[in-house]
Formats: C-alpha cells, sequence, structure tokens
C-alpha cells in the first residue's frame, strides 16, 4: 500500500482534510443542478473515506449524518420513506469510514513497529543478521558488518554458510513450528580469519517461507567453554552409532519412511530409535531433538 501509505502521512493531514471538506462541497452542488435527474450521494463515500484517515471516530459519523443530509435535500425520491432511507445511508456512510478508519490506524501501528524494530535492530551493538530461505542474507545491522565483513563489502545477498556454516544447516531443518536454539562454532569474516562465536537464532516463516534470525558475538578472547565441552563430549558418548545416524537424517529433515530406507532398516526400527532420542535428550518433539542437535552435537552432524 505505498500510495495509501504516501497519501495518509501525518505531514498530509491538513491537506487531505480540506480536500476531503471541497469533495463534499462539489458534490453537494453537482448534485443540486442535476436533481431531479441523477442522484449522485453515492459520491460522498470518497470524501469520507478520505477524511476517515486523519478524523476523529466521533467526527465520521457525524459526516455521514451532513452528507446524508445534502443527499435528501437534493433527492426526488418520496419524502414518506425518507427517514429509513436516510438512517440506511448514514449507517452505510459511517460504517465504511469507520473501517477505513481502523484500517489506517491498524496500518500505522505496523509501520511504527516495523520503525522501531529497525532503529533497534541498526543501533545495537550486538551483531544481528537474517537469513532466507535459500540461506541468503536479507539484513545485517553495521555491528554484523564490522564483525563478519571488516573489508566492508557488504553482506546483503551473500550466503551465511560463508560465514557461519551452521546456521545455514540450522534453516535447512523446516518441519513444523519455529524452534529456538544457542551455540558456540566457528566463524569466518570475509578476509579469511576465523573466530569463535557466540550464537543465539529463532526459525521462523514469513509468508509461508522460512527464515532464520540470529546475534551473534566473538568470544574468541574467552576462549572455547571447557565445561560445555566435556558436557557435550558425555551426552555423544551415551549415544549409540545407530542413534547417531537416525539424529544426521532428522537434522536433514527426513521422514521415517526416508531415513528408513537410507539407512536399509524398518520403520518401526527408526521410530523405537526416536523413541530412545527422545528419552535420551529429554525432548517430546522432532523440532526439539534438532535443537537439541544443533546445541550438543552440531560436531558431528
Amino acid at each position: 500500500m505505498p500510495l495509501l501509505d504516501r497519501l495518509w502521512e501525518p505531514a498530509n493531514r491538513f491537506s487531505v482534510l480540506v480536500l476531503s471538506g471541497i469533495l463534499i462541497a462539489v458534490i453537494a452542488l453537482v448534485d443540486g443542478f442535476t436533481k431531479p435527474y441523477v442522484s449522485l450521494g453515492f459520491l460522498y463515500l470518497f470524501p469520507i473515506m478520505l477524511a476517515a484517515g486523519y478524523a476523529p471516530r466521533w467526527v465520521i459519523p457525524l459526516l455521514a449524518v451532513i452528507c446524508t443530509g445534502l443527499t435528501e435535500a437534493f433527492s426526488s425520491l418520496d419524502p414518506a420513506h425518507s427517514i429509513v432511507r436516510m438512517i440506511f445511508v448514514v449507517l452505510a456512510l459511517a460504517g465504511c469510514g469507520l473501517f477505513v478508519s481502523e484500517l489506517v490506524r491498524n496500518r500505522r501501528l505496523s509501520i511504527e513497529a516495523r520503525e522501531r524494530m529497525r532503529v533497534l535492530v541498526e543501533t545495537s551493538p550486538a551483531a544481528i543478521v537474517t537469513v532466507d530461505a535459500r540461506g541468503f542474507i536479507e539484513v545485517a545491522n553495521d555491528a554484523a558488518l564490522t564483525l563478519l565483513a571488516p573489508r566492508e563489502r557488504g553482506l546483503i545477498g551473500h550466503p551465511i554458510a560463508a560465514f557461519l556454516p551452521e546456521l545455514h544447516h540450522a534453516l535447512r531443518y523446516d518441519e513444523g513450528p519455529q524452534f529456538r536454539a544457542a551455540m558456540q562454532c566457528q566463524g569466518r569474516r570475509d578476509n579469511g580469519e576465523t573466530f569463535l562465536a557466540d550464537v543465539w537464532f529463532s526459525t521462523y516463516r514469513e509468508a509461508a517461507s522460512p527464515k532464520l534470525a540470529a546475534i551473534i558475538a566473538d568470544v574468541s578472547e574467552e576462549g572455547f567453554n571447557n565445561n560445555g565441552a566435556v558436557a557435550h563430549a558425555e551426552d555423544r558418548k551415551s549415544l549409540a552409532p545407530r542413534e547417531l545416524d537416525v539424529l544426521r537424517l532428522v537434522f536433514e529433515g527426513l521422514a521415517n519412511k526416508e531415513i528408513a530406507a537410507r539407512l536399509d532398516v524398518s520403520e518401526s526400527t527408526v521410530k523405537n530409535t526416536l523413541q530412545q532420542l527422545f528419552a535420551k535428550t529429554e525432548v517430546r518433539t522432532r523440532s526439539q531433538l534438532v535443537r537439541v542437535a544443533l546445541e550438543r552435537y552440531r560436531d558431528v552432524l
């Protein structure tokens, strides 16, 4: 709605309200000249809808009453039914005006929310990126540019796999609701330097397309979390080779039937293995299992 957004910008408030008043006057004059050949009362709908973008809500029914009165003043219809006719016309004009008023209000709130989010992302000291379904970076703030592209080549349109391959793997898994995870992995800058990164990310859907948003922090000076590394090593030891194989294929997004075919086992074996994985990782769904895989087993996926 770019045209309507420009029309109902706050800077245009006075101009639009004046234009609405002029339209009402013009329609009334033309309606008076054409009486009794044709009624132009329906045209009052347009100035009311224009004014609805700015006028307080109580003004819209008032305009509807005024326009209905002007319509009746120049109408050649039977005056015996004018009261009933006026009630329906007022309701129709006021209803359309209030509907447009609500649409404009919601649109403004949406634009304001997006603008606040844009400012928050751009001014954040943390590196923030969003990635589309193909794995290409859509949004990157200045902090992300400084962290990942110090040569100032830019990030928009570049594959996230070139900087953080693990995020590309996370986006590859697209099943069911969104999931969130945190991980520590190796990142790569556009000049070839590598660094240790803490990454917090979540997947979401926009226009039926999977996307990913991530916050990235350079923790090279802190080093790996040794406690976490030991814990994850113990986790891997607790999984049998068959369980690791199934976990890898679940991470790839394969269904049970496809996993069974890939491993040359029965589908019931795959189901039983999944139940064992759920029990060992203390999760209930495949999406949760993928999140755990990213956090604990990414180096073997």
